[in-house]
C-alpha cells in the first residue's frame, strides 16, 4: 500500500455514521483522485428469522437499496467525482465487505461507519465496523458519529 489510495470503498447501510463515511470518502476520493465504490449489503442473516422467506422480501430490499445509492452516486458526482460506482451483495456485511468485495475491487481504503447497535446486539451478532478493521486485507477508516467524538 503506498501513499496514495485508488480504490476506495464506503459502506453504506443508511445510518448517520455511514453518512458521514461518505461525506469523508468524497473528500478522500478527491484529494486522492480515486475510484469510488458504495456498497450495500442486504443482510440476509436477517431473513433467517422469517419463516418463510418470501423473494418478495429480498427484491425490495434490493430496490430500496438502489435508490439509496443511486442517491450518493449522484451526490458524490455533484461533488465533483467522475468515477463512482455501487453493488449491491446479499450475505454478510461482516464477510463480503472485508473478504470478498475488497479482494473484487483491489479495495485499498475502506470507510465505515462506527456501529449503530446498541450493546445487546452487538454482543449477539457482533459489530460489522469491527469485523472489517479485523480481517480487511487495507486500510480501514471507522467514522464516528458527532457525538461519538465529544
Amino acid at each position: 500500500m503506498g501513499l496514495k489510495y485508488q480504490n476506495i470503498l464506503v459502506a453504506i447501510d443508511g445510518s448517520k455514521e455511514a453518512d458521514r463515511a461518505f461525506k469523508k470518502g468524497i473528500e478522500i476520493a478527491k484529494r486522492n483522485n480515486a475510484k469510488l465504490l458504495l456498497v450495500h449489503v442486504v443482510d440476509t442473516r436477517s431473513f433467517a428469522l422469517i419463516e418463510a422467506y418470501d423473494t418478495v422480501i429480498g427484491d425490495r430490499a434490493e430496490k430500496l437499496a438502489k435508490e439509496m445509492l443511486e442517491n450518493y452516486k449522484q451526490l458524490a458526482e455533484e461533488a465533483g467525482l467522475s468515477n463512482v460506482h455501487y453493488e449491491i451483495d446479499f450475505g454478510s456485511p461482516k464477510v463480503k465487505i472485508p473478504r470478498d468485495l475488497t479482494k473484487k475491487h483491489s479495495i485499498d481504503l475502506i470507510l465505515c461507519g462506527a456501529t449503530g447497535l446498541n450493546v445487546v446486539e452487538r454482543f449477539f451478532i457482533g459489530s460489522v465496523s469491527e469485523h472489517i478493521v479485523r480481517y480487511a486485507p487495507c486500510d480501514v477508516l471507522v467514522i464516528r458519529t458527532e457525538k461519538d467524538s465529544e
